[in-house]
């Protein structure tokens, strides 16, 4: 739509026909503003092709200009003459703005981002209007319309007023947001600079002494490996801080009193060398762990962000890690068996803290309906057919679960589901479509305890408790001022919040109604709670389900028999292994409802202390003893024996001369 109003504005101002130029051009302009709003992608591939939106822009006025001087068939060029040299203004005005915003950016970027710390003698302010720093074509349509706007009147009402007007309008609008800019770089209004900024950094560090921490470094959707180990970090004796690499990703970790430090320079991260900081924990692996390793005056351990049989849950990378800390025994034979160079004695049990919330197994069901859980997996990056069911299984689990009258099922992917194979992606949104169906025809038959009022309500109380809100111009300053240090007691809030919404979010339902749950609330745990039974896949989440002892079956779509799929995968030793077909799943279900049918109890004991270790100490108890044992030996680094002087140590232009006045028989043999 867009190239065709330009090629009709060609037309219309070269025949010249003024009905033709103006509906083209009135065409053109709503276009472009509805790629801005609608189709961002579409914007972007343009601008790679040098067609950006100021390009487009001067392309219309210039056609306007053309047109305007054919209509009056040349006769009332000196009447144009101003409008052409206001528009040229306009677009020098434009350029200008756009290169004082680039200022106005680096100027406002800090070496550091933080949040939960009182950052504000960095002379921190509010950010200018986005429009003004980043949005460059919205910025040009905004400021521009009104000169297209008098251009295009003056071609159908024959008068040359309203064009100057527009063009004056609009210069006047970029003006006004030039000095807007402009006043952001007045020293008052500047933060301070990168010398400043690390100097406070500095003092920073050495005032709140940091003890322990959190690495993390990822991509957009990786978070959640982060954020299932706030808790538990902040549990840890000592002053926890958590350190990230990327600047999105501060406003991505949860809620939390804990400091958080955005260190994307190497640079800036070697600052931490001279901290008080001793040992951190690092729930993934990046590429740019290995920076912080380089660090030596810092010990670190591995902690994963969930434990299964899966290979990357055995990743090579772990030996670069002082410690490798796991849930249980299993993780430490996993090790063993990989042989990918972990030392055993490197490897410390500390259970799995985030367990807490889960509640242990209660017996059979007693109401009207089974919960049942099914929780795939996702399709993963090596093409394994075993990595989720949802592909070859999914459809005929769930329509064997919906077949049961007596079933509720709670349906819940994980959120990579269909991001590498598309089959997965239309596997999954084919489950929903049947369990939405499978409500339609559901009869009613109970009355929600939870009104929609209230539901609502929670809601907006989790969101005050957990999230900040920003204007769309907030920048990582501006962020950084509004999120200082957290009142007293926030962390309490947030859990009484949470726990306030699940109950809300629960009984806001008719009780046989099935749910797919796709958003990030409610959490896995929650859903676990709920549930009666778990289906899933090879994956951390059978691990931690086991820690509530209930029935649980795993899809076998790997191609293995039953014993070879039992014997290659630990967590599925107690389970009900279900075939694609689903088959499996009415004995399932009798086994869940009638507890003399369930003959696997006793297996599941024994796999729970296996997977995840004793109840007693709890994991919370050995996390703690594990970091302190960590700190203590960051502390006697280097007391095992005396240091060499430096005397001693021989540089390369010492053994130069060594070997240059060396006899034959004592020099040294050559390379060859």
């Amino acid at each position: 739509m867009l190239a065709g109003a330009f090629v009709a504005q060609v037309v219309g101002a070269l025949l010249p026909n003024t009905l033709l130029l103006a509906v083209a051009t009135a065409i053109g302009l709503a276009t472009d503003a509805a790629l801005h709003r609608w189709q961002r992608r579409t914007v972007t591939l343009m601008a790679k092709a040098h067609a950006d939106v100021t390009v487009r822009q001067l392309l219309r006025d210039l056609l306007l200009v053309v047109g305007l001087l054919r209509i009056e068939q040349q006769s009332q060029e000196s009447v144009f003459l101003p409008v052409v040299i206001g528009l040229l203004v306009l677009y020098a005005l434009h350029f200008t703005v756009q290169a004082v915003s680039v200022k106005v950016r680096r100027s406002r970027t800090l070496p550091f981002v933080t949040r939960n710390i009182d950052a504000s003698a960095l002379r921190l302010s509010s950010a200018p209007p986005s429009l003004l720093t980043r949005r460059a074509g919205h910025r040009l349509l905004a400021f521009g319309a009104p000169a297209t706007l008098g251009l295009l009147v003056t071609a159908i009402v024959d008068d040359g007023l309203p064009s100057a007007v527009g063009v004056a309008v609009s210069v006047a609008l970029m003006a006004v947001g030039l000095v807007r800019l402009a006043l952001h770089l007045l020293p008052s209004r500047r933060p301070v600079s990168e010398e400043e900024a690390l100097a406070w950094l500095d003092a920073w560090l050495a005032e709140y002494r940091p003890t322990v921490g959190m690495y993390f470094s990822g991509g957009t959707t990786s978070a959640y490996q982060a954020n299932m180990w706030l808790e538990p970090l902040a549990a840890l004796d000592g002053r926890p801080v958590i350190v990230l690499r990327e600047r999105f990703m501060v406003q991505k970790i949860a809620a939390t009193d804990i400091p958080v430090i955005c260190l994307p320079k190497v640079a800036t991260l070697m600052r931490l060398e001279h901290s008080t900081l001793r040992m951190m924990i690092h729930p993934a692996n990046s590429g740019k762990t290995s920076q912080i390793l380089r660090v030596p005056t810092i010990k670190h351990a591995f902690v994963n962000h969930g434990e299964s049989d899966k290979l990357s849950s055995c990743n090579p990378y772990a030996k670069a890690y002082d410690e490798v800390w796991v849930a249980g025994p299993a993780a430490r034979e996993r090790y063993a068996l990989a042989d990918v160079g972990i030392d055993d004695r490197d490897v410390v049990e500390v259970g799995r803290p985030q367990l807490d919330p889960v509640l242990p197994y209660a017996g059979p069901p007693t109401g009207t309906y089974t919960t049942v859980l099914y929780a795939p997996t996702w399709e993963g990056w090596d093409g394994n057919p075993g990595n989720t069911s949802v592909v070859l299984a999914g459809e005929n689990i769930v329509r064997a679960l919906l077949a049961d009258p007596g079933v509720r099922l709670l349906y819940k992917p994980h959120p990579m589901t269909g991001s590498v194979d598309p089959r997965a992606g239309a596997a999954n949104e084919r489950i929903q479509a049947m369990i939405r169906e499978a409500n339609r025809r559901r009869p009613a038959t109970s009355a929600p305890t939870v009104d929609a009022a209230e539901l609502a309500r929670r809601t907006a109380e989790l969101e005050r408790a957990t999230s900040s809100s920003f204007r769309d111009a907030a920048d990582d300053v501006e962020r950084m001022l509004a999120q200082g240090e957290p009142d007293s007691g926030q962390a309490a809030e947030v859990e009484r919040a949470t726990a306030a919404w699940d109950a809300a979010y629960w009984g806001s339902f008719d009780e046989g109604q099935h749910q797919i749950i796709t958003a990030a609330r409610p959490g896995i745990f929650s859903c676990f709670n709920q549930a009666d039974v778990l289906i899933s896949d090879v994956s951390s989440v059978v691990s931690d389900w086991l820690a509530s002892e209930k029935p649980y079956a795993v899809a076998n779509t790997s191609g293995m028999t039953e014993d070879e799929f039992r014997a290659a995968f630990t967590t599925v030793r107690a389970a009900t292994i279900l075939a694609p077909a689903g088959d499996g799943v009415p004995g399932l279900l009798a086994a869940v409802r009638d507890p003399g049918q369930d003959t696997l109890v006793k297996d599941r004991a024994e796999l729970k202390l296996h997977l995840l270790g004793p109840s007693d100490p709890p994991s919370v108890s050995r996390l703690r003893d594990a970091a302190r044992a960590l700190e203590q030996k960051t502390l006697l680094r280097g007391t095992a024996r005396p240091e060499a002087p430096a005397s001693g140590i021989p540089t390369q232009r010492d053994h130069l001369a060594a070997a240059d006045t060396a006899g034959p028989a004592e020099a040294a043999p050559s390379p060859s």
